[in-house]
C-alpha cells in the first residue's frame, strides 16, 4: 500500500479515480477510499486512542470528502485537499467524542502511578509480551492526549509520520515555519514530561511498563485475548514515514520519537464495513444516484 506522506506518492492516479468518481464511476470511489482510509484512520486513532471514535471520525470525514468532491478542481493535490478536510473536522468537530478532550500531564502520569506494580519473572514477560506491548502503547497514546488537539495532530503528521513540514503546512493552512515551530513546542511539552516521568525515556523513573501488566489485566484494562492496540497490522509507523526507519541516533527527542514511531498502523476493525457504511449513507446514495 502506498503511503501518501512520501514525496514519491503517485498523486496522477488519485486524479484519474477522482474523474471517474465524479462522473459516477462508484468502483473508483471505492478506490479512493481505500487508498486513504488506513491513513485517517490511524491518524483518527491517534487523535482519540478510541477505535470506534477513530471509525465515526474516518466514515464522517469521507462522507463530507465525497459530499465536495465535485468542488475539487484540482488546483492542489487530491492528498492535500482530503488531509486538510480531515485535520478541519478532527479540530473542529463539535460531536462528543470525549477522548477528543485534552488531559492535563500531571493527572495522567498521577493515574499511571497509582497502578500497583508487580514484578515478572523473565518467563511471565515472556508469556506476557503481546500485552506488555499492549500496555505501552495504550500508555504511549494516552500521554498524546495530554496535549491539545492542535499541538496532538502537528506531533502525528510531523513526527510520528515525519511528513515534510511544506506539506504539513499546507494542510493546516498555516506557514512551514509556524508549523516547525509549533512542531517544536509540542515535541518539548511531550518529551519533559516523559523524561520526568516515565521509564521508556529515563531509566531513573521507576514506572515500566511490564511491571503495570498483571494490575492492568486484573482491573480489566488489557484482556490479553482480545488486545485493541497492539494487533491488526503489518507495517510500524516509522515504516512508512518520510525516512522509513528508526532513528540512530541517543539524542533524548529521538528515543521519545521511536517510542511513537514503533506504534502499529492499524487496520480498521471493520475496514470494508466502513465503505459500507459510506456508501449506504442517504446523502451519499443520492449523489450517487442509487
Amino acid at each position: 500500500m502506498e503511503n501518501p506522506f512520501q514525496l514519491n506518492y503517485t498523486d496522477h492516479v488519485d486524479t484519474d479515480l477522482v474523474k471517474l468518481a465524479v462522473s459516477g464511476d462508484k468502483k473508483a470511489l471505492q478506490n479512493l477510499i481505500i487508498r486513504h482510509q488506513v491513513f485517517i484512520y490511524n491518524l483518527a486513532l491517534k487523535m482519540t486512542k478510541s477505535v470506534e471514535d477513530a471509525e465515526d471520525l474516518t466514515q464522517e470525514v469521507f462522507i463530507k470528502a465525497i459530499t465536495a468532491l465535485t468542488k475539487f478542481e484540482g488546483k492542489s493535490k487530491f492528498r492535500t485537499w482530503l488531509y486538510r478536510i480531515t485535520v478541519n473536522h478532527f479540530l473542529n468537530t463539535k460531536n462528543s467524542k470525549a477522548k477528543l478532550q485534552t488531559q492535563d500531564f500531571e493527572t495522567y502520569f498521577d493515574s499511571i502511578d497509582k497502578i500497583p506494580n508487580h514484578t515478572l519473572t523473565t518467563n511471565e514477560e515472556n508469556d506476557l509480551a503481546d500485552s506488555i506491548e499492549e500496555i505501552r502503547i495504550n500508555c504511549t497514546a494516552g500521554m498524546l492526549l495530554c496535549l491539545d488537539r492542535e499541538q496532538r495532530m502537528i506531533y502525528i503528521l510531523g513526527e510520528m509520520f515525519e511528513i515534510d513540514h511544506n506539506l504539513g503546512s499546507e494542510i493546516l493552512g498555516i506557514s512551514a515555519g509556524n508549523f516547525r515551530i509549533r512542531l517544536m513546542r509540542a515535541r518539548q511539552d511531550l518529551y519533559n514530561w516523559m523524561n520526568e516521568r516515565c521509564g521508556l525515556v529515563n531509566k531513573a523513573n521507576p514506572c515500566r511498563c511490564a511491571k503495570k501488566t498483571r494490575a492492568n489485566i486484573a482491573a480489566g484494562f488489557v484482556d490479553p485475548d482480545n488486545l485493541v492496540f497492539n494487533t491488526r497490522y503489518k507495517k510500524k509507523i516509522y515504516e512508512v514515514s518520510e525516512h522509513n526507519a528508526l532513528s540512530i541516533s541517543n539524542t533524548i527527542e529521538d528515543l521519545n520519537k521511536d517510542i511513537f514511531q514503533q506504534h502499529p498502523l492499524q487496520e480498521p476493525v471493520t475496514s470494508q464495513k466502513i465503505v459500507e457504511q459510506i456508501f449506504n449513507n442517504d446523502f451519499i446514495k443520492l449523489i450517487l444516484n442509487t
